[in-house]
């Protein structure tokens, strides 16, 4: 899931504790948020300025209507964990096996699908073992 750091950091969803993710104005990503389960872990990704993979999050409460905005939804999320190491789009561009990544394919959806085996390169990237 992707915030421009102006708009909503990292540090914020620490100190809020949850947040509700809102804002979301495109068909696709709005499904992508629909099609997320309670508990499911999310990535926590910083546009613009220095864009990178910060974090993991949590789905706290699964997507419902946005009452100021129909038929937009929103969908409520709890920060797990910071990652070790930031894991910056050029590094993801640079990995081979993460070319089909809906981030890179996509890059204008602001919440994209992320495969099981994406998902674990990411944390790779990010503790170095890769």
């Amino acid at each position: 899931m992707k915030t421009e750091p102006e708009d909503y950091s990292w540090e914020r969803l620490v100190a809020d504790g949850e947040t509700i993710w809102s804002g979301v104005r495109n068909h696709q990503a709005a499904r992508n948020m629909r099609s997320m389960a309670l508990g499911e872990e999310v990535f926590f990704y910083r546009s613009v300025v220095q864009p990178a993979v910060l974090g993991i999050m949590r789905v706290s409460q699964t997507w419902y209507d946005d009452p100021d905005n129909p038929p937009w939804c929103l969908v409520k999320l709890q920060p797990v964990r910071r990652l070790p190491n930031e894991v910056l789009l050029s590094a993801i561009k640079a990995e081979a096996a993460l070319a089909d990544i809906a981030l890179i394919r996509q890059s204008r959806l602001s919440v994209t699908p992320v495969s099981d085996e994406h998902w674990q390169l990411i944390l790779e990237l990010s503790d170095g073992s890769r």
